[in-house]
């Protein structure tokens, strides 16, 4: 049978991996979207062996590029978490390591051209309307993924891209605080129900009897805990005002217990069906704002920042991620902007296949 052939380049994007497309090579039509993008991903077989995915929620992503009509923007990024297991395909978050690669995509795919040695590229995340100013290392003009730095969770070195966030408040229910309270009581639990940059229900690990220096391994065979987990997750979305998400993967999950290694605070960010080997950008901004703010469920587990802009080191699974918050506190806690280093790399290009009974390009 003939197969549709979609051009593309395989990026890591932080600690996650996936596709990125141009967004005008592949159906407007979402439900066929997500017909292409499952068959392109091979979801709904454990080890994605039919496609390109990589059996895992952080290798099976995909990133959409276009230059950007917004006057604010240079590109639009639209995002697509693909399921591993199941045909499922969600198009209501964003992803801040997939991000990371969008500057050297957008480049890669001539849609933008580099400015100097640094290229300062502004991107806007269409599926939550977040901008974000990436700046990427084009010495002498040309894209470069060799460098000098470090990131938890993947080996080696690489060339940094700098990202700020900006307008991440509210990025998916409009409210800081979605359930209007600093906390919730959900099953016994307390949480704090935030929306920065991603929506999020916190918990502190020891109210569900666990130290919160589990490895990924140990939460993931852990499968009580999972179970009372997404029924509090579940029952906090709609609290939240996002409505049934038993299939959606927002809001997640994150639990948070006193440092051991020197950070701000141990952290555990959950996909939410599994336990993220390190840890999510934008789940890494929303909790760190969870740290921050005053009367949430992290009063008692750190020694809180008070001067802005604070750096915040979370401890996660595989190491630390750093986040640098931006805010003002004038009775009432507001983030303004937050910042962090990532690294990308292009790991291959041409063009993905999938059946033309799925799309035929046209």
């Amino acid at each position: 049978m003939t197969q549709t052939a979609i051009p593309y380049v395989f990026m890591r994007g932080g600690t996650s991996r996936g596709p990125y497309f141009r967004r005008s090579d592949l159906p407007e039509d979402l439900d066929t979207l997500a017909d292409v993008l499952v068959a392109a991903l091979g979801a709904g077989q454990a080890l994605n062996i039919d496609g390109i995915g990589g059996g895992n929620a952080v290798t099976t992503k995909v990133a959409m590029l276009s230059v950007s009509e917004d006057d604010w923007a240079d590109i639009d990024y639209f995002f697509a978490q693909v399921s591993v297991d199941e045909k499922l395909v969600d198009f209501k978050p964003t992803c801040g390591n997939i991000l990371s690669g969008v500057g050297p995509a957008a480049i890669e795919m001539g849609l933008f051209q580099p400015t100097g040695d640094e290229t300062e590229i502004r991107i806007r995340a269409v599926n939550t309307g977040a901008r974000v100013v990436a700046k990427v290392q084009t010495p002498g003009g040309e894209l470069v993924y060799e460098g000098d730095a470090e990131i938890a969770g993947v080996p080696g070195h690489s060339a940094p891209v700098q990202l700020s966030f900006m307008g991440v408040v509210g990025s998916a229910t409009g409210a800081f605080l979605p359930t209007g309270n600093l906390r919730d009581i959900v099953q016994g639990i307390e949480l704090t129900c935030m929306d920065v940059a991603m929506p999020m229900a916190i918990a502190r690990a020891a109210d569900f009897g666990l130290t919160g220096y589990e490895s990924a391994e140990e939460l993931d065979a852990n499968r009580a805990f999972f179970d009372r987990m997404e029924a509090v997750r579940i029952e906090a979305g709609k609290l939240m005002g996002m409505g049934d998400v038993s299939k959606s993967v927002t809001p997640k999950f994150g639990l948070m217990a006193p440092a051991r290694e020197g950070g701000t605070l141990a952290v555990r960010y959950f996909m939410p069906w599994k336990t993220h080997p390190t840890m999510a950008v934008t789940g890494a901004q929303c909790m760190a704002s969870c740290a921050l703010t005053p009367g949430t469920v992290a009063d008692g587990v750190l020694d809180r920042p008070d001067s802005s802009p604070a750096e915040v080191v979370l401890e996660h699974a595989s190491g630390k991620i750093d986040v640098l918050v931006d805010f003002s506190n004038d009775g009432e806690f507001n983030v303004i902007s937050a910042g962090l280093v990532r690294t990308a790399r292009k790991l291959a290009d041409g063009h993905v296949y999938v059946p033309e009974s799925e799309w035929n390009g046209c």
